[in-house]
């Protein structure tokens, strides 16, 4: 069923950068005000899973694809219980979405779960603008909460900023559950949600592993309770500098010998694990045509990408840590930003980027596996000890 938009962009809006520079258009979803980091995706599909990503919360996504919507909103590609975006910013909106899987537009979806966006503004503009300036604090008004620039400007910069923002408790889940293994059960999986996506357990239970997913808030008492053959650490929202009890839980892991997976967040708490640092990038990696290269097999890969804070490890070096020997496994192609990490004498590596792949592209899918491949080699005693 396919339904119109309903009069998308009636209402005046205006988007606010902190630094001054303003872009007016049109409501698209909810008609008010809201804040948050202006961040840029690039990828030219898959916009319901990216609004679904915890890992958004508090980001005003600018979609540098200008026709946005035709495919509508479903129930089946929601990766988590509701929209986390701060924010919307689309330049051509679909009027009518036309797609067979679709139960509503666009428009209706964000409107319903009160979500502010604007379209019909120069967003190949306002990327650029970023990429020379920088992620930057944004308002986005519409409506009534339109007033003069001065005072909106304002508003925008008494928002709270991304750096040293603590946000994973706002999005993980506050109660463990359990994702079945598919097929015959070969493992347990201990995933600690900093912001996991759905698609993230599902890939795991569809090579035997059943999922128990647990509150970031989570001690190594919890982990260990379920008696896991291994440990995930997921993607997730925030300054990676915060995650000081996420970190001390990966320790206890790494202590132990269990083998140990991280994407994302979950690949900057294993840098900082081991002693590296972390920053936050100028405008982050966000979309899904990002090209990464494996070096422990030299192939390159097309990748998923949502960070904005990135591990500082020396790219051509092993570093001794607490844990052994660790290197750089993988790297951005295009600006040597550091995308994993891997020990050389425990069984434990990570990945800064997605791949589950939802929406995306599935090369880097062998991940999974090769987590697999961990639980299937280390000695269970070795685990436990």
């Amino acid at each position: 069923m396919t339904t119109s938009t309903r009069g998308t962009g009636k209402v005046p809006a205006v988007l606010v950068l902190e630094d001054g520079r303003s872009f007016r258009g049109r409501s698209y979803g909810a008609v008010g005000e809201t804040f948050g980091e202006a961040v840029f995706s690039t990828g030219m599909t898959g916009y319901q899973e990216t609004l679904t990503d915890p890992s958004y919360h508090r980001q005003v996504v600018v979609m540098t694809a200008p026709h946005v919507g035709n495919t509508g909103v479903n129930d089946e590609d929601m990766e988590s219980r509701r929209i986390w975006v701060s924010g919307y910013v689309v330049r051509d909106p679909a009027r009518v979405p036309s797609n067979w899987r679709s139960t509503r537009s666009l428009d209706e979806e964000l409107a319903a779960q009160g979500v502010v966006g604007i379209c019909g503004i120069d967003t190949r503009a306002l990327t650029r603008h970023l990429r020379e300036r920088g992620a930057m604090r944004v308002g986005v008004f519409s409506g009534d909460a339109v007033t003069d620039e001065a005072s909106m400007l304002a508003r925008v910069r008494r928002a709270p900023e991304m750096s040293g923002a603590d946000l994973s408790a706002e999005v993980a889940t506050t109660e463990p559950y359990v994702v079945p293994a598919v097929g015959e059960k070969r493992f347990t999986v201990a995933a600690v949600d900093l912001g996991i996506k759905g698609m993230t357990p599902h890939r795991m239970a569809e090579r035997g592993i059943e999922v128990h997913v647990l509150p970031a808030t989570a001690t190594v008492e919890d982990v260990y309770a379920v008696d896991p053959d291994g440990v995930f650490f997921s993607n997730g929202p925030g300054d990676p500098s915060t995650a000081d009890h996420a970190v001390s839980v990966m320790r206890a892991v790494l202590e132990r010998g269990t083998p140990l997976f991280g994407i994302c967040f979950g690949n900057q708490i294993l840098g900082r694990a081991l002693g590296f640092g972390t920053y936050k990038l100028k405008y982050g990696h966000r979309g899904i045509n990002q090209p990464v290269q494996d070096r422990t097999t030299g192939k390159v890969e097309v990748t998923a990408h949502n960070h904005g804070f990135a591990v500082d490890a020396p790219l051509d070096k092993v570093s001794d840590t607490p844990y052994g020997r660790a290197e750089v496994s993988h790297v951005c192609l295009n600006d040597n930003v550091v995308e994993g990490l891997q020990l050389l004498d425990r069984p434990a590596f990570s990945v800064q980027y997605h791949p589950e792949a939802a929406a995306g592209p599935h090369d880097a899918a062998y991940l999974f596996d090769r987590f697999t491949s961990l639980m299937s080699t280390v000695p269970m005693e070795g685990q436990r000890a």
